[in-house]
């Protein structure tokens, strides 16, 4: 296999295809009408017993059959947050018009973040073991839990050999973590396409986990609400197939849009709680990685959990960057539940579908804006726009943040200011 040769000046890398798994469709057109319509994917959790816990809701996938979706790992041997994640990139590469050769050609970069990787096998096992005892920890049942299955698990189902290939764990911000390491590898030449996202699947551990912190939703998510109660959990996939300038003109590729560059910190400051003025680095990092003004960012898609701290805090790290009007702000895990590692790159998906049908997606089940979070947050139905630039947030448990900024391709850089 050929590698790809350094580049002697930075290139300008695009999205040119979309895999989307959530609560309100699978397939990019599926998620996007979702999106238009403002469709809430909330329903009752039926992938575990939920009995004894205060809510049963959450946001599922439903219609997902692994096994007609994919061509080579087998179900039976891999996890949900796998099978996930390897669809999700088939469905990337299909939207790209791409095929399994024209990847194997060339080298290639592999990235898939995630919270919780194979948690909920795990659990799985642990109640087999409760009554199998050590019978239960046969290879197959091992196998299945293993987090670095998640990039594995992609390119054994696109048989892919000349690739770089890392899951990352940088929990809720793990998306974004890995489109920049995609968009640094096509950028500097190492690598001429990148699979990158991130995926998760419901689990009993992190149900309860937010359950017992306080933070989950009675109802539903209301990000930026004065009546918000906290967040729901969610499950899903977002997968990006990116790609050079010069490679996607070549071939005559559809081009959602362009990744302007991106901000990662960490700050290490509290367990749960995000901190004001290291989110407010980080998106100044992501600005001028891209080469971009505050003024020129057109819309927000925000981390936007709905948890009373969060939203607080991230519009407050917002206003400090952009001041007092800052773009519009919207949260669209008030449709899609919180998505874990698979947020920030549905995000980034919901941002790209933004930027190239000209639409703002709307900030669902919204009654009235909380003072602390003073942003237009498109309640409840989404409007008509001309979106060129968008921010992506994703923040983290630990302090780790990461902001991805997502371009309309047909202008040149620089010339994005109107």
């Amino acid at each position: 296999m050929s590698a790809a040769r350094p580049a002697a000046q930075p290139r300008r890398v695009v999205l040119t295809g979309c895999g989307a798994l959530s609560s309100i469709g699978n397939g990019v057109e599926e998620f996007t009408e979702g999106l238009k319509a403002g469709r809430v994917g909330t329903g009752d959790i039926g992938v575990f017993d939920t009995t004894g816990f205060p809510s049963t809701r959450g946001h599922q996938v439903h219609g997902f059959d692994a096994a007609a979706r994919l061509h080579r790992i087998r179900p039976e041997d891999t996890g949900r947050a796998t099978q996930f994640a390897a669809a999700a990139a088939r469905m990337a590469l299909d939207d790209a018009g791409l095929d399994e050769e024209w990847l194997r050609a060339r080298r290639g970069t592999v990235v898939i973040g995630t919270t919780d990787g194979e948690v909920g096998e795990l659990d799985l096992l642990t109640e087999s073991a409760l009554s199998l005892g050590l019978a239960a920890f046969t290879g197959t049942s091992l196998s299945r839990t293993a987090t670095g299955g998640l990039a594995l698990g992609v390119v054994r189902e696109l048989a892919l050999s000349d690739v770089e290939s890392s899951t990352v764990a940088t929990a809720c911000a793990a998306g974004n973590y890995a489109i920049g390491a995609g968009f640094d590898a096509i950028r500097t030449g190492r690598s001429a396409w990148a699979l990158v996202g991130g995926a998760d699947a419901l689990n009993r551990k992190t149900f309860a986990g937010f359950a017992r912190l306080g933070l989950v939703a009675p109802d539903e998510c209301r990000p930026f609400d004065t009546g918000r109660l906290g967040l729901l959990t969610g499950e899903g996939a977002g997968l990006l197939l990116l790609e050079s300038e010069e490679s996607a003109l070549a071939r005559g590729a559809e081009i959602y849009a362009e990744v302007l560059g991106y901000g990662v910190n960490c700050d290490a400051s509290h367990p749960t709680a995000p901190e004001r003025d290291s989110v407010a680095r980080c998106i100044r990092l992501a600005l001028e990685n891209a080469s971009v003004k505050p003024e020129e960012v057109d819309l927000i898609s925000a981390h936007g959990t709905g948890t009373p701290t969060n939203d607080a805090t991230e519009i407050a790290a917002i206003r400090e960057v952009y001041g007092d009007r800052p773009p519009r702000t919207v949260g669209v895990k008030a449709m899609i539940g919180h998505t874990m590692g698979a947020a920030s790159a549905l995000g980034a998906i919901a941002s790209a579908l933004a930027i190239r049908h000209g639409f703002v997606p709307p900030t669902a089940n919204h009654r009235a804006t909380d003072p602390d979070c003073p942003v237009d947050v498109v309640p409840n139905a989404s409007v008509p726009a001309d979106v060129r630039i968008v921010q992506n947030n994703g923040l983290a448990f630990g302090g780790n943040n990461a902001v991805v900024l997502l371009g309309r391709h047909d202008s040149p850089r620089g010339e994005y200011a109107r």
